[in-house]
């Protein structure tokens, strides 16, 4: 008998199919531990199964949000140091569901690259599973994608697709008027918009990644890397209290492109620009880049992460809920007539 030529297999094509199997096995306990009410099934499946009823809701209507980490990856993937992307994947997609005034209930992602690093891709994995456990919703499932000749040795790419309900009768915005008081959340920083600018920034100041960080302990890029905060769960109790009309979630275009998005027609959002200190990131980022003020509002949040809403009577009971959720809460203006966003005082 003549010995078979196997000829060219997958793996000789860059894909390795025993690495992702490896991948799989190795993220299975850190999506387990993201179990709530309403999962079906484990991963492995061609999908994930969810039971509202199981979950709670009577009457729900379903809320969908997708979103990426952006160039922020470039910090990740230049420093090695992969291990808070994921929980910038999740925020930025269950921090907007909760602005419709949706629970998160479960989450899918999508990691693609060139060339599967088992490691890395399962720290990231864990990451997102630490953002799903934080904002009480499930990893169910997901995708990863080994396509060689797409991305250049050591990149990758994050997508999130978060699913979420609320009872038929309670989205937000609502009600949204006049006098209504803004409350403002605090950012943990830069969070993940705006990096494209950042990265310029850096490159402008001449200093690496691995440089002492400017304006705080470690280095330029951990500090760059500090992840999303996640709103979730104050958000919630903060509607459970009673009195809130909308959320806005600051991400690209700031507080100025933002707000307007939750605002009624005829309706303004006066901001008191002094009611809080701009953290020490944003101007050393305004000062490298000799930027004025009202570029930084419209590209960076500036220090507030989450803007709610609420009816000037119910201020107190919901700061008090979001204080005993572990939020910073600073009252930064109100609804007045007009149009859009209007800004008194100075952060620069």
């Amino acid at each position: 008998m003549t010995e078979k030529n196997n000829g060219i297999t997958y793996a000789d094509a860059g894909v390795d199919i025993d690495a992702g199997n490896e991948l799989v096995e190795r993220i299975k306990p850190a999506a387990k531990r993201t179990n709530r009410p309403g999962v079906m099934a484990g991963l492995g499946g061609f999908g994930g199964l969810f039971d509202l009823k199981a979950a709670g809701y009577t009457d729900p209507v379903l809320v969908a949000a997708t979103d990426g980490v952006g160039t922020k990856l470039k910090i990740a993937i230049d420093t090695g140091n992969v291990g808070t992307v994921g929980i910038d994947l999740v925020a930025m997609c269950v921090n907007d569901l909760v602005c419709q005034g949706a629970e998160p209930l479960f989450f899918l992602d999508y990691f693609a690259t060139g060339k599967l690093a088992v490691d890395d891709a399962a720290t990231i994995v864990e990451g997102i599973a630490e953002g799903c456990l934080t904002s009480g919703c499930a990893l169910i499932g997901g995708e990863t994608a080994e396509m060689p000749g797409m991305y250049a040795d050591g990149d990758f790419d994050l997508a999130g697709f978060a699913v979420g309900a609320m009872e038929r009768g309670t989205a937000l915005p609502a009600g949204v008027a006049e006098g209504d008081v803004l409350l403002g959340l605090s950012s943990s920083g830069v969070h993940s918009n705006g990096y494209s600018l950042v990265r310029k920034l850096v490159e402008v100041s001449g200093l690496g990644w691995d440089a002492d960080c400017p304006w705080g302990e470690g280095t330029l890029g951990e500090a760059l890397l500090a992840p999303t905060r996640l709103y979730v769960k104050p958000a919630l109790a903060a509607i459970a209290a009673g009195g809130v009309h909308a959320f806005a979630h600051i991400t690209g275009g700031g507080l100025t492109e933002n707000i307007p998005r939750i605002l009624p027609k005829g309706g303004q959002a006066l901001i008191d620009l002094d009611e809080w200190a701009l953290p020490p990131v944003f101007d050393w980022l305004a000062e490298t880049g000799k930027m004025d003020q009202a570029e930084m509002l419209k590209t960076f949040n500036c220090g507030i992460g989450m803007v709610i809403v609420v009816d000037a009577k119910s201020v107190r009971e919901v700061t008090q809920a979001l204080e005993e959720a572990g939020e910073t809460v600073t009252q930064i203006g109100r609804i007045n007539p007009g149009d859009g966003v209007q800004y008194l005082g100075s952060l620069l």
